[in-house]
């Protein structure tokens, strides 16, 4: 399925990571964060930091927001809340990859939970859950992230 042209509009900081959204099948959003040197959290190991897999899940839990049928393209929203369990560290020198779904949309927030793998999707390093407040922030503007 091709990624609609506005999930491709990043924030600045998913771009600075080097984020891609890789699919969406309903509201589901598959994102990809490959590997790259000054995404590395431990010189000694080449382990990514775990920031960049806690800012990733944010942003792809936001895409599964706006994947969601009942999402107003011109409601904004914000986190309201983000928790992530870290099963196992990252492997050195492999893409990162995610999955979130919108689970729930309420009139004024969404839920989303996620999971965060590299190799096979079996091989889960980190899991998380969050709610985000819907109409708290203005959109995107046109052309973030570009």
């Amino acid at each position: 399925m091709a990624v609609k042209e506005e999930l491709q509009q990043l924030p600045p900081h998913a771009v600075a990571i080097g984020m891609e959204v890789v699919d969406v099948v309903g509201n589901q959003c598959i994102a990809k964060v490959p590997y790259a040197e000054h995404l590395v959290g431990d010189p000694d190991t080449g382990i990514i930091h775990g920031g960049v897999i806690t800012a990733t899940l944010d942003n792809a839990s936001g895409w599964a927001v706006r994947c969601h049928e009942d999402y107003r393209p011109d409601t904004g929203m914000a986190t309201l809340d983000l928790r992530i369990d870290y099963m196992k560290p990252a492997e050195p020198h492999q893409d990162l990859f995610l999955l979130t779904e919108c689970i729930r949309m309420a009139s004024s927030i969404a839920f989303v939970k996620g999971i965060a793998w590299q190799g096979s999707e079996d091989n889960i390093i980190a899991t998380s859950v969050a709610s985000f407040m819907l109409g708290a922030t203005p959109p995107l503007p046109e052309g973030a992230g570009s």
